[in-house]
């Protein structure tokens, strides 16, 4: 098994770990059920919860494109409920398709253009069985479909420099809207040029790797006092992994954090903030009949290490140079991890 600081490189460069999630998951589903039946609160969810595309879950993709005019690609919808409005590219993922390819195919449908994806934008979540990955790429192909060719996908596409000016489905998709002009004017550096000012993540792309169930891997970080070095926590549950919680598909990704977190660290939790994903990881397996997702998601620790109590079976663990200032440098960048949003 790799070592723990080849496990964050690994996190770092979008790579998978192989880890056996169902045998390191520090408290699934049947655990937390358990312990909300100790307390006199009846679970919200099955112990055997498993996640299937159009059963269980729902994974959207939605896709942020933009020109060298900064102009933003959108469609004009052709569904009755919401015919003659605009949105951008985006729909359902189907059964067997990973994330990129179901971003492909929606822009293909609905716009007429090919594009090649190159990194997530942003992971929203709804409640604990409906995420949407908001991604970003350039145009490689295609004819801009016009209302001679309008379809069941969509009446037409068009270059569109303020979103505004055009009558919107929704406007759930302003903010991530500003999430992608925002990281195309300065986030094509990436964490490795550490001159640059903000630090945006580079091209990171969801791994296909297969999950049985839905987990969220939390990489804590927190410094040292004494050498102020930067510690990452790791569970000695089975063996070193980083710390791993299902998520309940019928509560907030919010509210599963923070029961984990108490699990952890007891009822007084110290002062963290979840910072955003370091990478996603999904690949369905018709095998097992699953559509499993891990989200990567990293935790920034206020207090030094010294005064942070643990009860969980959990450790405070160096990292060594470089990978230390890598990660601290992500720390310290708000740009420079993928924003995991919770939405209602």
């Amino acid at each position: 098994m790799p070592a723990i600081g080849e496990k964050v490189r690994r996190l770092l460069e979008a790579k998978d770990l192989g880890d056996i999630t169902t045998e390191l998951c520090d408290f699934s589903l049947k655990e937390q059920n358990a312990t909300a039946e100790a307390q006199g609160v009846q679970p919200s969810s099955a112990s055997d919860f498993v996640p299937i595309l159009g059963q269980t879950v729902t994974y959207v993709v939605a896709c942020v494109l933009i020109n060298e005019h900064d102009e933003l690609l959108m469609i004009e919808e052709a569904k009755q409920s919401c015919a003659g409005k605009w949105y951008l590219p985006a729909g359902r993922m189907e059964r067997g398709e990973s994330i990129t390819e179901a971003a492909a195919r929606e822009v293909f449908e609905e716009t007429g253009l090919n594009a090649e994806l190159t990194t997530l934008l942003a992971v929203e979540v709804a409640g604990g069985s409906w995420f949407r990955f908001v991604l970003t790429g350039r145009i490689t192909g295609g004819r801009l479909k016009t209302p001679a060719d309008a379809d069941a996908e969509s009446i037409q596409a068009r270059w569109v420099l303020n979103p505004q000016e055009v009558p919107l489905r929704a406007n759930d998709i302003l903010n991530i809207i500003d999430i992608g002009r925002a990281y195309h004017k300065g986030g094509k550096t990436g964490v490795a040029d550490i001159s640059s000012e903000p630090l945006w993540h580079g091209s990171i792309l969801p791994t296909r790797y297969p999950h049985r169930r839905n987990y969220l891997r939390v990489l804590a970080v927190a410094r040292k006092r004494a050498s102020n070095s930067l510690n990452i926590l790791i569970s000695e549950k089975n063996a070193h992994h980083f710390p791993t919680v299902e998520l309940n598909p019928r509560r907030s990704l919010h509210s599963t954090l923070r029961k984990f977190m108490i699990e952890i660290f007891g009822a007084e939790l110290p002062q963290h903030k979840p910072h955003g994903l370091l990478s996603v990881e999904h690949c369905a397996s018709e095998e097992e009949n699953t559509d499993g997702i891990c989200l990567n998601l990293l935790v920034a620790f206020r207090p030094p290490i010294e005064q942070i109590s643990l009860i969980g079976k959990c450790i405070w663990q160096e990292l060594a140079a470089p990978l230390d200032e890598r990660l601290g440098r992500i720390v310290s960048s708000k740009q420079a991890s993928i924003p995991l949003n919770v939405v209602r």
